[in-house]
This record gives structure tokens, C-alpha cells and sequence, in this order.
């Protein structure tokens, strides 16, 4: 990537808390390409409550639960075009699919459902960029602002680094377009290796 080795070093970047981080994306989320690449195969997401009945061990509630958020995901990707926001999401997957990975293909699929545009791509294609460790989790929002998303061992997202160098931001958006050109659509994806799995072991 933009970093090449995995990370963004050497990169001045501005340290945020998740507040902070949140002002910071709700400042610049308006007419711009929102561009996202997500790498981990295991995040914390405490507060959801569909993870919250996955992370237990209920499959059943947590598709439940996931399943009620359909009409809140269409007024999300609706509004984002009322702002002007069209979305470039790219997931790297690993196999083995994790457990989380596939409770997480239930609320992107939602989403892709709903006319996001959400691309799947193997591990294998990024691992060019690895040999220091996993590529950033990485949000741009169109030229102004490249969030690197930082979390802590177990997974939980503590806060952000803001990074406003133009030629990082153009860089770090030129190579996510490149995934998420030669991925492979959410759904298509979905169908073939999540519709089938059993429920997860957590």
C-alpha cells in the first residue's frame, strides 16, 4: 500500500480518541468517495447487540437481531446519497472463516443488499504488502482525511490516527480502489462460502 510494509510509518499522523475520531469522520463525511479497507479477522464490538448474543454463544438471536437492522441499514445507505456519499468498501478474508467473520457477512450483507458497494478479497492478494505485519485498517474520506483505526490486542477499536499528507490520502485511496476493483462482489461471495456455514462456534 501507500506504506508498503504493512503500516503507516513514518507517516505524521494526529492521535484521536474514539470521540474525537467520531467529530473527526461526521467533519468530512459529506460529498466524498468513503473508502474503507478492514483486515482483521476478529474485532470486539461491545454495545451491538447482535455481536453482544454472537459473543455468547446465541446464533440465533444474533441473526435475529441483525435481521431488525435492515430497515436502519436502508436509511443509512439512503442517506448517504442524500450527502452525497458513495461507498468503496473492501474486506480481506482469511480461510479458514472465522467465527466473527461470518457474523459480520450478515450485516454486510445487509448492506450490500442495500446498494453498497462492498468488494471481498482474498488474503493472499495483500500479503505482497505484509512483511512487517498486517496492512492498516484504513477509512478515507474522499481526498481530505485518511483515518488509520487503531485497536487494542482483543480486538476493540481504541481510537484513531488522523493523517491529512495529500499524497498519502490520494495513494491510500488509488491502491483501496485497486482491491476493491479486482474483489469479488459481497453477495456473490455470501452465497458461496457464509449461506451454507453452520453456526459458528464462538
Amino acid at each position: 500500500m501507500a506504506e508498503r510494509d504493512g503500516r503507516l510509518i513514518e507517516v505524521p499522523g494526529v492521535w484521536l480518541d474514539l470521540d474525537a475520531y467520531s467529530d473527526a469522520y461526521d467533519d468530512a463525511y459529506e460529498n466524498i468517495v468513503f473508502r474503507k479497507l478492514e483486515r482483521r479477522q476478529h474485532y470486539r464490538e461491545p454495545g451491538v447487540p447482535s455481536w453482544e448474543a454472537f459473543a455468547t454463544g446465541d446464533w440465533a438471536r444474533a441473526i435475529e437481531l441483525n435481521e431488525r437492522e435492515r430497515g436502519a441499514v436502508a436509511d443509512k445507505v439512503a442517506e448517504d446519497a442524500r450527502l452525497g456519499v458513495e461507498s468503496r468498501r473492501v474486506r480481506i478474508v482469511e480461510k479458514p472463516i472465522t467465527a466473527y467473520i461470518q457474523w459480520e457477512m450478515q450485516y454486510f450483507r445487509l448492506l450490500a443488499e442495500a446498494g453498497e458497494s462492498i468488494r471481498v478479497v482474498d488474503a493472499d492478494q495483500v500479503r505482497r504488502w505484509e512483511s512487517a505485519g498486517p496492512v492498516p485498517e484504513m477509512v478515507v474520506l474522499g481526498d481530505r482525511v485518511l483515518f488509520e483505526v487503531v485497536y487494542d490486542a482483543a480486538g476493540t477499536a481504541t481510537g484513531a490516527r488522523r493523517v491529512d499528507d495529500p499524497a498519502v490520502i490520494r495513494a491510500a485511496a488509488a491502491e483501496i480502489e485497486e482491491l476493491h476493483a479486482g474483489g469479488e462482489s459481497l453477495l456473490e461471495f455470501y452465497r458461496r462460502e457464509i449461506a451454507t456455514l453452520p453456526p459458528p462456534t464462538v
